[in-house]
């Protein structure tokens, strides 16, 4: 299906799957990461990775509270924060790229958080899904963050071919309207979580069935 439509075909396409999924989940923009201040939702993502968001939620519900400012992080004891953030996995690394990270916010960003993506991804523990994530819910810039459910499902829907979460981001920059970015990383992950599941899709109960290349067809 997806090699032989034409661009006209494609756009049509598109603009039913991003309407279907606005009348599914609504467009209001949400971080599933809970955060009151630029820098905590930094932390947050950077322990985020191979970490359900669930589970960064319970550890900095105690975790904000301890160090409550940016300076405590950037001058926390590595094997206390070790210890701190122990349940979100690969620990030694996330407390040493969070210390690493608030020294640079405090002695080279004036204790706040950049927005652009190259001062973003010069700070430790920061990548491009990252400093996307902070573009997209601090500053509000448009941008998508290719995660495993992004990845997967747009490939599934015939957006991207690639393998490559960089190439991915620009085919889907091309391929959406730019209104559209940030809601696609919350829609997407939302339909990934509770239908497009990588193990065991339900295709049959999926609104955007029509609308996809890659649907399993059941019996």
């Amino acid at each position: 299906m997806a090699r032989r439509e034409t661009k006209a075909q494609q756009a049509e396409r598109i603009q039913k799957i991003l309407a279907a999924l606005d009348r599914e989940y609504g467009t209001e923009y949400r971080c599933y990461l809970n955060h009151e201040t630029p820098w905590q939702l930094l932390i947050a993502v950077i322990m985020s990775a191979q970490c359900t968001d669930a589970r960064v939620n319970i550890v900095t519900a105690d975790l904000f509270r301890k160090y409550d400012t940016l300076e405590k992080f950037a001058n926390a004891d590595l094997k206390e924060l070790e210890q701190d953030i122990h349940s979100t996995g690969f620990y030694h690394m996330k407390a040493k790229n969070i210390i690493a990270c608030c020294r640079d916010l405090v002695d080279k960003h004036g204790g706040e958080v950049p927005r652009t993506i190259e001062e973003l991804t010069a700070l430790a523990g920061v990548g491009r899904k990252t400093a996307n994530v902070i573009r997209g819910n601090i500053y509000n810039e448009p941008s998508i963050v290719v995660d495993t459910h992004v990845k997967r499902i747009s490939r599934k829907l015939g957006l991207t071919k690639s393998e490559d979460p960089v190439k991915n981001e620009q085919d889907l920059m091309k391929a959406l309207p730019r209104d559209h970015w940030i809601l696609w990383n919350i829609h997407i992950i939302t339909l990934g979580r509770s239908i497009c599941i990588a193990r065991r899709p339900k295709c049959g109960e999926c609104f955007l069935r029509e609308f996809c290349p890659g649907r399993e067809d059941e019996g």
